[in-house]
C-alpha cells in the first residue's frame, strides 16, 4: 500500500510551533519560570530531578526569586499539601492525588511532572476502555509479523518510558480504568519492574522514576482501587478552596491565563461577576447561603471551581465578541444555568427556588436576577 504524501497544510499542522499551541504544556508555558528557578536553585536535587524539592514547591505555590523573577502560583491552597506531594515523589512511593471533580488534580499533576522531570507528556488517560497495553506496552504488528517478537517491535507505554528514562509518569482518572487493568501497576510500583514475558526480559526502573495518579470517587463509572494497589500510593487529598476569597482568586487567575491563550481582552471590571459566580456555586454546593441563614437544596452537579472557570471564560468570550468587552451578568447567566441544571427535572426546581428565595432578595443583585430569569424562561 502506498502511503500518500503529506499535503502542505498537513505538514504545517504537524509542525506547529509550540508558541502557537492552543494549550501549551506546562514546561513550555512556564519555561522562563522553570529556567529562573533552576538558575537560582542551589539545594540538593534527587536523581534526575530538574529542580530541588524546595524549588518544585516554590514553582507550584509562587514566590519571588533573589533576581526579582516572579513565580506565579499554580496552586492556591495549603502549603503543607504541596510539600507532602513533592516529598512523596522524592521517595520510592507513588503519589495519588484524590479529590472531588474540579479540585485541580490534573493541573497539579501536570505542573509537578513539569517541574520534576521537565516533561509532563508521559501520560495515560484513564477511561473505561483503557487497555492493559496503555500501561505496560504494545506491539508494532507489522514488525511483529515480519520479524517476530523483539525489542524493535515493542511499543513502550508512557509508564515504560518513564521507568527507562528516570522520569515522572502520569495516570489520569485512575478509578475510571477497569480494576484488572489498574492492578497492572502493582508490580511496577512495588518491584519497580515491568516484565516482558514474550521476550523473557524485563524493564527495571532507574532512579528518578515515579508516578502520579489522579482519582475521584464522585463521578459515575468509578472502579474502586484494590487495597493492594492503594497501599502502593501515598494519598494526598486536594480540598475545595477553603474560603470564597481563595476561590475567587483561583478563578480570576485561571480565567486570565485562558483568556490570554484565546486572545480575549482582559476584563478587570469582571471581578464582581466572578465573585457572583463563585458565590452561587459555593452556596448551592454547600446547601446553605453564605450568611448561614437559609438552607438550600443542592443540584446533582458538582459545581466545582473548574466549572466556575469555564462559566466565566465563556462569559468573557461573549462580552468580547458580542458585547462591549465588559463582563456583565447576561454574559455569565447562561453558563451558570448550564452548570447547575444537569437534570432537567430535579435541578430546574432547585435553580428556580434559589433564584426566587435568594438571588431576588439580595441587595445589588437585581441585574443578575433579571439576566438569570431571562435565560431560565
Amino acid at each position: 500500500m502506498t502511503v500518500p504524501a503529506l499535503t502542505e497544510a498537513t505538514q504545517e499542522a504537524t509542525s506547529t510551533p509550540r508558541a502557537e499551541a492552543l494549550r501549551p504544556h506546562a514546561e513550555d508555558a512556564f519555561a522562563h519560570e522553570l529556567t529562573a528557578l533552576a538558575a537560582a536553585d542551589d539545594r540538593p536535587r534527587p536523581a534526575r530531578w530538574r529542580l530541588s524539592p524546595w524549588a518544585v514547591a516554590t514553582y507550584l505555590l509562587g514566590g519571588t526569586l533573589p533576581d526579582g523573577t516572579v513565580i506565579t502560583p499554580k496552586y492556591v491552597g495549603p502549603r503543607r499539601i504541596v510539600e507532602v506531594a513533592v516529598t512523596t515523589l522524592a521517595t520510592d512511593r507513588a503519589l495519588l492525588l484524590l479529590g472531588v471533580p474540579g479540585t485541580a488534580k490534573t493541573w497539579v499533576s501536570e505542573h509537578l511532572a513539569a517541574a520534576v522531570s521537565g516533561d509532563s507528556t508521559l501520560l495515560v488517560q484513564g477511561t473505561a476502555g483503557t487497555p492493559e497495553e496503555a500501561i505496560r506496552y504494545g506491539w508494532n504488528y507489522a514488525r511483529l509479523l515480519a520479524h517476530g517478537p523483539s525489542r524493535d517491535a515493542l511499543v513502550p507505554s508512557p509508564v515504560m518510558r518513564a521507568m527507562s528514562e528516570g522520569m515522572t509518569a502520569r495516570v489520569e482518572e485512575l478509578t475510571r480504568i477497569p480494576a484488572d487493568v489498574q492492578d497492572t501497576l502493582i508490580t511496577i510500583l512495588s518491584e519497580k519492574t515491568l516484565p516482558i514475558p514474550e521476550l523473557g526480559q524485563e524493564v527495571q526502573a532507574v532512579r528518578g522514576f515515579n508516578l502520579i495518579a489522579t482519582a475521584n470517587d464522585r463521578d459515575r463509572g468509578v472502579n474502586d482501587l484494590s487495597s493492594a494497589l492503594r497501599r502502593r500510593f501515598n494519598t494526598v487529598v486536594l480540598p475545595l478552596p477553603a474560603t470564597p476569597e481563595a476561590e475567587v482568586d483561583i478563578v480570576a487567575r485561571r480565567v486570565e491565563q485562558t483568556g490570554r491563550a484565546l486572545d480575549l481582552p482582559a476584563a478587570p471590571e469582571g471581578i464582581d461577576e466572578i465573585r457572583r459566580v463563585v458565590t452561587v456555586f459555593r452556596e448551592l454546593r454547600d446547601g446553605v447561603t453564605t450568611d448561614g441563614r437559609t438552607k438550600l437544596k443542592s443540584p446533582s452537579g458538582t459545581l466545582s471551581t473548574a466549572e466556575a472557570i469555564s462559566v466565566v471564560t465563556g462569559g468573557l468570550a461573549l462580552a468580547a465578541h458580542f458585547g462591549d468587552g465588559v463582563l456583565r451578568p447576561g454574559d455569565v447567566a447562561a453558563g451558570i444555568l448550564g452548570a447547575v441544571v444537569r437534570d432537567p427535572a430535579a435541578d430546574r426546581v432547585v435553580w428556580q427556588e434559589y433564584l426566587e428565595t435568594v438571588v431576588r432578595e439580595r441587595d445589588g443583585w437585581k441585574d443578575f436576577y433579571r439576566a438569570c430569569r431571562e435565560v431560565s424562561a
